[in-house]
C-alpha cells in the first residue's frame, strides 16, 4: 500500500500490509506493480500524481485525498478491470465552505479594497452590501454543498436553492436538477459553484448561464476552474456587470500576465479550499477507515467508479 503521508504518523493503520510512503518523489518506494492500494498524493501535478499508475498492475483502490477525482481519470483506461476509484469525502468540507463563507463575506464587504487602502493609508468609509437579505444559490450540492449551507444558516438568508444533477428533497428543502438553473439563476445575488468537474459540468458556467444572473451578482468558484469558461466570465467582470470570487481558475495556475489577476471586482485565492490545518485528522481518519476495510474484506466508501463497470 503506497501512502502520501508517512505510515508512522498514522495512529490505527491495520496491521499486516506492507505501507510505503510515496509522495511523487522521483524514485519508487517498492515496485508499482506490486502496489494493491494507491493513495494518491496531494496537491500535486497530474503529471506525478498518474506516474504510476501504468505499472500498477495489481493494484485493487485508487484513494484520492481531493474531493474532485478529475486529475486521475485520464489513466483509468489503462488499468485492469475492477478498480475502485474513491474520493476524499469527509475531508474537505470543513475546510471548503469555509473559505467559500470567506469568499462571499470579503467580496461583498470589499475587504480587498480596504486591505489595499490600509497598505495606503487611507480611511475608506461607506455602505456595502451585507449578507443578510440576499439570495444564494449553489450549484453542485453534495457533502461540500450541503456543508457551506450548514455555514450560511446563521446568516439570515432571504433564501438559499439548491442544485445538483437530479431532483432530491433534503431536511432544509428541495434540490434542484441541474436543467432547473435557467429559472433559478436570476433570482440569485450570490452563485456559489461546488460541483464536481465532469464532461457535463465543464463550462457549465457559460456566456449564457452568466446573462441570466441578475446585475450585480456575484459568481463564486470553490469546485474546479474548468466549471467556468474563463473568456466568458471575463466580459462580464471588465464590464462591471458582475463580480467573482475564485479559489480555482481556468488555467491554474493563473499567469502573471492573465487579465484576471486585474478584472475589476474580482477576488482570487489560490486553490486553498482544502489544505488547512483540518485536513490531516479528517485524511488519516479517512485512510485509517479505508484500509480497514480493504483488509477486512469489506465495502469501501467513497467509491466513485469501478474500472471496467458503468460509473456508480
Amino acid at each position: 500500500m503506497w501512502l502520501p503521508i508517512p505510515p508512522d504518523e498514522i495512529d490505527g493503520l491495520p496491521e499486516g500490509p506492507r505501507y510505503h510512503f510515496w509522495d511523487g518523489a522521483d524514485t519508487y518506494p517498492a515496485d508499482p506493480g506490486d502496489c494493491d492500494v494507491y493513495v494518491v498524493p496531494y496537491m500535486k501535478p497530474a503529471e506525478v500524481c498518474l506516474r504510476p499508475l501504468p505499472r500498477m498492475r495489481s493494484v485493487r483502490v485508487v484513494q484520492t485525498l481531493s474531493a474532485g477525482v478529475d486529475h486521475v481519470r485520464p489513466a483509468l483506461k489503462d488499468l485492469p478491470p475492477g478498480v475502485r476509484l474513491c474520493n476524499a469525502r469527509g475531508v474537505h468540507e470543513a475546510s471548503t465552505a469555509e473559505l467559500a463563507l470567506t469568499l462571499i463575506l470579503a467580496s461583498l464587504r470589499g475587504v480587498p479594497g480596504f486591505v489595499r487602502a490600509q497598505d495606503r493609508g487611507e480611511w475608506q468609509g461607506g455602505f456595502r452590501p451585507a449578507l443578510a437579505d440576499r439570495s444564494v444559490l449553489i450549484v453542485g450540492y453534495g457533502s461540500i454543498g450541503a456543508a457551506i449551507e450548514d455555514r450560511l444558516a446563521p446568516f439570515e438568508l432571504a433564501r438559499v436553492a439548491r442544485v445538483a444533477r437530479s431532483a432530491r428533497t433534503t431536511e432544509r428543502g428541495p434540490v434542484h436538477p441541474l436543467t432547473e438553473l435557467p429559472s433559478l439563476l436570476p433570482d440569485a445575488d450570490v452563485v456559489v459553484l461546488s460541483t464536481p468537474l465532469t464532461d457535463s459540468t465543464r463550462h457549465l458556467v457559460d456566456a449564457g448561464f452568466l446573462a441570466r444572473m441578475k446585475d450585480g451578482a456575484l459568481l463564486v468558484n470553490v469546485a474546479r476552474g474548468p466549471v467556468v469558461d474563463t473568456k466568458a466570465l471575463l466580459t462580464e467582470v471588465e464590464s462591471g456587470r458582475l463580480t467573482a470570487a475564485l479559489d480555482v481558475t481556468d488555467p491554474e495556475p493563473l499567469p502573471a500576465d492573465h487579465p484576471l489577476w486585474r478584472a475589476p471586482g474580482v477576488l482570487i485565492t489560490p486553490h486553498v479550499g482544502g489544505p488547512t490545518s483540518a485536513f490531516l485528522p479528517r485524511a488519516e481518519r479517512l485512510l485509517r477507515d479505508q484500509l480497514r476495510r480493504f483488509v477486512n474484506q469489506e465495502e469501501l466508501g467513497n467509491v466513485i467508479l469501478v474500472t471496467g463497470t458503468e460509473d456508480v
